[in-house]
């Protein structure tokens, strides 16, 4: 009997074969005698399409699927992103060739939240430079005082981007006595009514906010959203926090406005290039929080996207369609809705 194959990038498993990331349960794959699970390593960072003949679905992590991963035959019915960018996909080649790209926004929503509420607990506590300071003994414990936190209370959070994202971090803030205001032209005004959020301008979202963060995918539209103009329409005691991608930002503009009091500090996850070189110069500044595009990796995250992930290949497997379909036009097209029908008679 022939069964569904499942796809999986390499960088899932560590060279000796064991899991990278032991809270993605692979078991609900594993122990189904329908599924055979299949790896595929990157070549110079691609998905080759000679790894995927024959496969249903990939699940894919870091590595890139182009329009040359696309295997040959007419099997591969989805990539199932691990998150919610979806920047290393071509999604115009996957639509082309009937193939739905999927995300995972319930595995993510909270865990990206709750990144960038650290960003704004540690920059407003200015804890990184206490933590360097208390190191240095009684000299550092000398400058204490020059390193007074602040408070949150009446402070202004802003949200470029009011999405799945954007909408949990309000949620999870609530607590803190701030004011909330967004940027986003396709949010719900009762979405945001609920939040308790004022929908503002552009220009005002980033003139107002005390703390401004960026929750927008990466597209053409957005790539330097956050340029030097709109940088310098913040407040010098404003705070940037990036936990979406690192193009959205101008990262030279955003070195000239730390380094020149445009603004007081960063908090960013994500870079223009990544991994980001060693020499960048925006990491040798003491006013900004860098992470490597991983702030938000926990088991809970991993876990969650994990799960999504396989949720929705084994919806494909019973012809069903999968929550979390970026290219939702997939759904009428003839030769995507044929796999299914064929998933369906062969598999549930």
């Amino acid at each position: 009997m022939s069964r569904f194959r499942v796809a999986l990038s390499g960088d899932f498993r560590k060279a000796d074969g064991s899991p990278t990331y032991p809270s993605f349960d692979l078991t609900p794959l594993t122990t189904d005698p329908r599924i055979e699970v299949v790896w595929v390593d990157p070549v110079d960072g691609v998905i080759p399409a000679a790894g995927l003949e024959g496969c249903h679905a990939l699940i894919l992590l870091v590595p890139k699927f182009t329009r040359a991963s696309i295997p040959p035959g007419d099997t591969l019915a989805a990539v199932a992103r691990f998150g919610v960018g979806y920047d290393n996909v071509d999604l115009e080649a996957c639509s082309d060739n009937g193939i739905s790209v999927i995300i995972t926004p319930d595995g993510v929503r909270r865990p990206v939240a709750v990144s960038v509420l650290t960003y704004i607990l540690a920059l407003s506590q200015k804890l990184m430079i206490k933590d360097r300071i208390c190191r240095e003994g009684p000299d550092g414990w000398a400058k204490r005082a020059d390193f007074m936190g602040e408070g949150l209370v009446g402070k202004t959070l802003g949200q470029l981007g009011l999405g799945n994202i954007g909408a949990e971090v309000l949620r999870l803030a609530a607590p803190f006595g701030m004011r909330f205001i967004a940027h986003d032209p396709f949010v719900d005004p009762g979405t945001a009514e609920d939040l308790g959020v004022e929908l503002v301008s552009m220009e005002d979202v980033f003139r107002r906010s005390d703390f401004l963060s960026v929750s927008v995918p990466l597209s053409e539209e957005t790539r330097h959203l956050v340029n030097a103009e709109r940088l310098r329409l913040m407040k010098p005691t404003a705070y940037l926090i990036n936990t979406a991608r690192g193009p959205v930002v101008d990262q030279r503009a955003l070195y000239t406005a730390l380094t020149d009091g445009t603004i007081a500090g960063a908090g960013l996850d994500v870079f223009e290039a990544e991994p980001c070189p060693a020499d960048e110069p925006i990491l040798a500044l003491d006013n900004v929080i860098v992470t490597p595009h991983s702030i938000c990796w926990t088991d809970e995250c991993f876990a969650g996207n994990g799960a999504a992930d396989i949720t929705a290949v084994l919806s494909l497997m019973k012809g069903e369609v999968p929550r979390g379909i970026v290219n939702r036009a997939i759904q009428d097209d003839p030769r995507w809705r044929a796999r299914l029908e064929g998933f369906a008679s062969q598999f549930a």
